[in-house]
């Protein structure tokens, strides 16, 4: 077994268990943390999987600025005063549980029914230099020039006018 193939397992395995401890935990800030440790190895699979831009972009765009957005929610929205769905429905509270042991049925068939590639072909290869950093920065600057550049102003456009609605009136 190579180290790419540990490795792999390792983080998917780390990604398994924090997933879970995601849903499960009562209070939400440890969840939102386990969701960064879940985007972490969301982004070292990405790593083992030579797609090293999206493993970039996984750390920078979510763990970085979306969990701050995230926490800043469930500190302004006090959850801990809301009552729970499934306090007063123990029928949804059946159906979820069983909607979960069905797809975790589902999970289980697809890694035994799978298989594993043997190595590496020519297009795979090819998806390889695809997936660094070099060959995408290099492709927007050049053949998608104009849309990068559209894309940044529509951004600006909408922080600014997310800005303005935000700002408080003086009187």
């Amino acid at each position: 077994m190579s180290l790419e193939t540990i490795l792999f397992y390792f983080f998917a395995s780390i990604c398994a268990v924090t997933s879970v401890l995601v849903v499960v935990r009562r209070e939400p800030v440890f969840s939102a943390l386990f969701l960064v440790l879940n985007f972490a190895s969301l982004a070292g699979i990405y790593v083992t999987l030579y797609a090293q831009f999206i493993a970039v972009v996984q750390v920078i765009v979510y763990a970085g600025a979306i969990m701050v957005l995230f926490l800043f929610v469930i500190m302004l929205l006090r959850p801990e005063k809301e009552k729970s769905i499934f306090s007063g429905n123990p029928t949804l509270q059946k159906l979820s549980i069983g909607v979960g042991v069905l797809v975790f049925f589902q999970l289980i068939y697809i890694i035994i029914a799978g298989t594993i590639s043997s190595g590496k072909s020519v297009a795979a290869e090819q998806r390889i230099r695809t997936g660094e950093v070099e060959f995408i920065g290099r492709e927007l600057i050049t053949n998608y020039l104009l849309p990068f550049e559209s894309i940044a102003f529509l951004l600006l456009a909408a922080t600014i006018g997310a800005l303005v609605i935000s700002k408080k009136k003086f009187e």
